[in-house]
């Protein structure tokens, strides 16, 4: 069993996540259909976007931001590169760069206030 390779977040609208994801990840999603979306990265894992009231069973009132999504990058320039792409595309930077005890990081939200924080291993 992997656990790793699938994430599923529950969103308001699975269109407007995905015009955000899709230029966050530089691809589009390998299948997308009223309500659900999913993206597969070079990798292999798969992110997953979900209509929140589509769920099955119900999920009650949910609240984005108690959890984060780790993206990991395997350099501080390629954090860099991402850092500098994003903010170009106007996400929510909730972090600015950081070296802490783990590596170098930042952190962003997504339009349902779902956590990403992407870091490496590398302090700089």
């Amino acid at each position: 069993m992997d656990l790793s390779n699938f994430i599923i977040l529950y969103v308001d609208n699975v269109q407007r996540s995905v015009d955000f994801y899709r230029p966050l990840f530089d691809r589009e999603p390998v299948e997308s259909m009223d309500g659900f979306a999913m993206f597969v990265s070079e990798t292999g894992n798969k992110f997953a976007l979900w209509a929140k009231n589509d769920v099955i069973p119900k999920v009650g009132d949910v609240k984005a931001g108690a959890m984060e999504v780790a993206l990991t990058v395997d350099s501080i320039s390629t954090l860099q590169v991402y850092y500098a792409k994003w903010r170009e595309l106007g996400v929510k930077i909730i972090q600015e760069t950081t070296e802490l005890d783990f590596g170098t990081t930042f952190t962003v939200l997504d339009p349902d206030g779902h956590r990403l924080r992407v870091f490496c291993n590398e302090k700089s």
